[in-house]
């Protein structure tokens, strides 16, 4: 019986490498799920608004895997608590394009740069594009749903029971929301500093 050629093995390769990033990707995205109960309320902001580091596992995955599968976190997390929804997936929605536009940038930049320099760029850059991006996709996605459930105006008095001078909601938005945001990119990109290097050689195993 002949061995294998080459252009087989290494197909057989790719496709074990596929698999394990496949298996990777889906354990993190479960990982994300469970971080998205895990939420808190910050001073300064309104009640309804939770701090969470849902953005985490699929960070991960874009620097280990590459910015593909971080998008897949992203997306798998949100299917699944689509599921448990209460805002007719526009929360989902917006949580998953606000994530993408965090771990995509962040895990762009590593790749072409596979340094600490690299990635603090990219988590930089990330969150600053989520932050900005997070005040058109709350203004014509999420708070719109919201506003079936809770009127805008009583929406806008939680907001001003902090800064009494807040006048309409993209003002809002644009003083409470981005900054929020971007804080909340930053933690992820602190905890992920933190974690990578330990959890490297379990990410990176077989690929």
């Amino acid at each position: 019986m002949s061995k294998p050629n080459a252009a087989v093995q290494s197909g057989h390769a790719h496709t074990r490498l596929r698999v394990r990033a496949l298996t990777i990707s889906a354990m993190l995205s479960a990982i994300a799920f469970v971080l998205m109960f895990l939420e808190f309320s910050v001073p300064l902001m309104p009640p309804f608004i939770k701090m969470d580091v849902s953005e985490l596992p699929a960070l991960l995955a874009s620097f280990a895997l590459g910015p593909v599968y971080g998008l897949v976190v992203c997306l798998v997390k949100n299917l699944i608590h689509l599921m448990i929804s209460n805002t007719g997936g526009a929360g989902e929605l917006c949580n998953f394009l606000l994530g993408a536009t965090f771990v995509v940038p962040a895990g762009m930049i590593y790749q072409k740069m596979k340094s600490r320099r690299g990635a603090l760029i990219g988590v930089l850059l990330g969150a600053v594009i989520m932050a900005v991006l997070s005040v058109p996709l709350n203004y014509y996605i999420s708070y719109p749903v919201y506003a079936n459930f809770m009127p805008i105006d009583a929406i806008l008095e939680m907001y001003r029971a902090i800064r009494p001078s807040a006048n309409g909601l993209l003002e809002c938005l644009i003083t409470f929301n981005a900054p929020f945001t971007l804080v909340k990119g930053l933690l992820d990109a602190v905890l992920c500093f933190l974690i990578y290097k330990p959890l490297s050689p379990l990410l990176h195993k077989g690929l």
